[in-house]
């Protein structure tokens, strides 16, 4: 199984989650193969070839960052063929800025789905029943505040970073039951 997982990082926090959401892919299904690479270094053919796909972003002024727009809206040529069709996805974001997780979050990690199920992929939330969900969980999947009271940058907690664990080893568990035979 190929694991892929395409985000953006403006201070780190991001690139982070999206690193413990690899290593949590890895344990949970050790012959997978995981490549991360950062959103605007992302091909569609990346895309193409993953069985599984995470978008990661930090939350800007309520949505998604424009560099993973970029990339959405530039999968529509996918689309049009149904290249992603049947792959299995996740979504995770950071939120720097005030209230919760930083406005806007549950937002961006609905429009990623949106994106997903639009090309007929399987998306997987976060149950809460997850280690990690009480600390930077959502139905959608797992997100992190990353901003002090401020506004300002202040990094990842090791809370979120247990819970991106958490939810790359379930998806990718998902994923190998989801996808079983055809991987």
């Amino acid at each position: 199984m190929h694991i892929f997982i395409a985000y953006h990082s403006d201070y780190g926090s991001t690139e982070k989650m999206a690193q413990a959401i690899a290593a949590g892919a890895s344990a949970s299904q050790p012959d997978c193969q995981v490549s991360i690479k950062q959103v605007t270094d992302t091909t569609l053919e990346d895309l193409q070839q993953a069985d599984v796909i995470f978008f990661g972003t930090p939350v800007h002024m309520g949505s998604m960052a424009w560099q993973m727009k970029k990339l959405v809206d530039e999968t529509s040529k996918l689309w049009m063929e149904n290249l992603l069709e049947g792959k299995v996805g996740g979504v995770f974001a950071t939120g720097g800025g005030l209230g919760s997780a930083g406005g806007g979050i549950e937002q961006t990690l609905i429009s990623l789905h949106s994106n997903f199920l639009e090309h007929g992929m399987v998306v997987v939330g976060f149950p809460k029943s997850l280690p990690g969900y009480a600390d930077a969980g959502l139905q959608w999947g797992v997100c992190a505040r990353t901003g002090n009271h401020e506004g300002m940058p202040q990094g990842i907690s090791e809370a979120a970073l247990v819970a991106a664990r958490s939810y790359g080893a379930h998806v990718a568990a998902m994923a190998a039951h989801i996808l079983g035979a055809d991987l």
